[in-house]
């Protein structure tokens, strides 16, 4: 979509977007995996819940290693989800619609089934030599640095046809680009421009605080989790802004589009860097802070449970920082995490409740929000009967690290339950008919269903009115229709209660009152004294008779509200 189109300059900050995982979303084939026909026919599904949005995760030509992280062809659909001519009708009817369509830019690593790797394996001095990061071994012949990999092993793998290795931060089958070499940026870039001008609204760009390394590739502490060991040479590294600045001026800059960073391990003083308009790089970027505020000794695959406290903190910390330098993205869950409600809520008794209050607390902040497919349902982490029904590389590689580490069978099983990013990957349960395949496929799926899907299905929430769908289209109806919600201030309103997290969002004469419990019982909430003599009108809230007045509240089990205080 070029910028000579008339479209608002900055329409990201007033959108939602909506994540497509579309192996799992819906099968027109019967194959048992998600194609773009698939999205295409839901289309309207997604219109009127009032997304403006979608961000798909990868489908382009992939052996599918690490679905579809793992890129042999950046300019062919993988012929599991369909054709290019299926993507450009999804990309008219989207636009059709007034939805736009981001995809996902996977720039840090390919396949090793991409033709520039398998000429860069060849020989030191072909034209593809040094599209890779290779080193010589070390005297005694071991890998050039201790880094492990994020799926388990080390991060080098050697190939005897050049006496070396490479690196590969993820999967061996994923081996690192080397953006040291100009003529990667170059190929790069035009492959950008390919996809941009054939109508694509922007790009979500895959572990990007990665793609510079330190070039004096230092080992890791020896205390370091082994699995994010590379973070001291490969993590927001020394030529990794300049790169982004180049990628805008050489592409971003030419088209009138959203584009968001994965930044694993970026802090907020670093997101400014990346999302600051002055420094012409990013528009947003996504931060894992609240994501590890439940990690445990061996990283993600824990059993603890956060903190509300520590979420407040690390949230308000995100929303201060960035107030004005930058932008915020707004997630509970994605392709990479567990299930919001069941991570952050209550899954079983106040699972309906909880999921609401999650989506008023995140919707109603300064910000981007995303969907992931299934939030809006209130879906919940599937729990497996065996391990044999995993499908995740990095699930399956943590599970054989675990038991060789002599770990209780019974905390392998419920970190895995926790934590697996199969529990976003089930597919998507469009009625809870299990003969027709819950509306999702005619076949096999390629995961299996979880057991939720006849209770919690698209059908049966479109059928109640109290459904957390309604509630999602009900917030981001309030996004389009108040500016305060997009652009106002945020405060913290009561930075030591236990039990609430409370802000508000002021713009001019308007001011949102924001009230969520994270209690599985009844709380008294005194207002702040601030608050106590302004009159405040109930826009939303997750029971069906909560007082119409702002004033001090009785909260009960996950109840979230919002207030609009108008003195215009």
């Amino acid at each position: 979509m070029s910028k000579e189109q008339p479209l608002e300059k900055d329409w990201w900050k007033k959108s939602v977007v909506y994540q497509i995982y579309p192996q799992s979303f819906k099968d027109t084939t019967g194959s048992g995996k998600g194609d773009l026909n698939g999205i295409i026919e839901k289309l309207p599904y997604l219109a009127d819940l009032g997304i403006d949005v979608i961000w798909l995760n990868p489908i382009y030509q992939s052996p599918l290693v690490d679905n579809g992280y793992d890129i042999a062809d950046y300019y062919q659909i993988n012929p599991d989800y369909g054709t290019m001519d299926d993507f450009k009708r999804l990309l008219e009817e989207a636009h059709r619609l007034g939805i736009k369509i981001i995809m996902d830019l996977v720039v840090n690593h390919t396949s090793d089934q991409h033709e520039w790797f398998k000429q860069s394996c060849q020989s030191r001095d072909n034209e593809y030599a040094d599209f890779y990061i290779w080193k010589d071994p070390k005297e005694d012949g071991s890998a050039p640095t201790n880094w492990g990999s994020t799926f388990g092993g080390p991060a080098w793998e050697y190939v005897e046809s050049r006496g070396q290795y490479y690196l590969h931060l993820f999967a061996k089958e994923q081996p690192d680009l080397n953006w040291e070499n100009p003529n990667v940026r170059q190929a790069i870039y035009e492959m950008m421009k390919f996809w941009f001008e054939l109508g694509i609204d922007g790009f979500r760009m895959d572990v990007i605080s990665l793609i510079s390394k330190r070039q004096d590739w230092p080992d890791a502490p020896e205390d370091a989790v082994y699995t994010k060991s590379y973070y001291v040479g490969a993590s927001n590294g020394p030529r990794v802004h300049e790169f982004l600045h180049e990628m805008n001026r050489e592409v971003l800059s030419k088209y009138n589009i959203m584009t968001v960073g994965e930044t694993a391990n970026t802090n907020s003083d670093q997101a400014i860097l990346y999302t600051d308009p002055a420094r012409e790089e990013l528009n947003m970027v996504f931060h894992f802070d609240h994501m590890h505020l439940d990690y445990g000794p061996f990283g993600k695959f824990s059993d603890i449970r956060f903190k509300m406290s520590d979420l407040r903190d690390v949230l308000t910390e995100w929303q201060n920082k960035l107030e004005n330098r930058g932008w915020n993205s707004l997630y509970w869950s994605n392709h990479d995490q567990p299930r919001a409600v069941t991570r952050f809520g209550n899954d079983t008794k106040y699972r309906v409740e909880s999921a609401k209050m999650l989506g008023t607390l995140l919707h109603m902040m300064k910000g981007t929000p995303y969907v992931y497919q299934g939030e809006e349902l209130g879906m919940r982490n599937v729990r497996f009967t065996s391990f044999d029904q995993y499908r995740d590389i990095e699930t399956l590689g943590v599970k054989k690290e675990f038991e060789e580490k002599g770990l209780p069978e019974s905390y392998i099983k419920e970190s895995i339950f926790l934590k697996s990013r199969d529990n976003a990957r089930t597919p998507m349960p469009w009625n809870g008919d299990e003969q027709s395949g819950f509306g999702f496929t005619t076949g096999t799926p390629w995961i299996d269903f979880s057991p939720d899907h006849a209770e919690i299905n698209v059908e049966s929430c479109l059928a109640d009115q109290n459904s957390v769908f309604y509630h999602y289209k009900e917030l981001i109806r309030l996004r389009k229709m108040f500016p305060v919600v997009v652009d106002g201030k945020y405060e913290l309103i009561n930075p030591t209660d236990s039990d609430v997290y409370g802000y508000t969002r002021t713009l001019g004469k308007q001011k949102l009152v924001v009230i969520c419990s994270f209690a599985e019982y009844k709380v008294n909430y005194k207002l702040p004294a601030p608050l106590k003599n302004q009159s405040g009108k109930l826009l939303l809230s997750n029971y069906q008779d909560t007082k119409k007045e702002l004033g001090d509240l009785e909260l009960r089990p996950y109840e979230a509200v919002i207030y609009l205080i108008d003195e215009s």
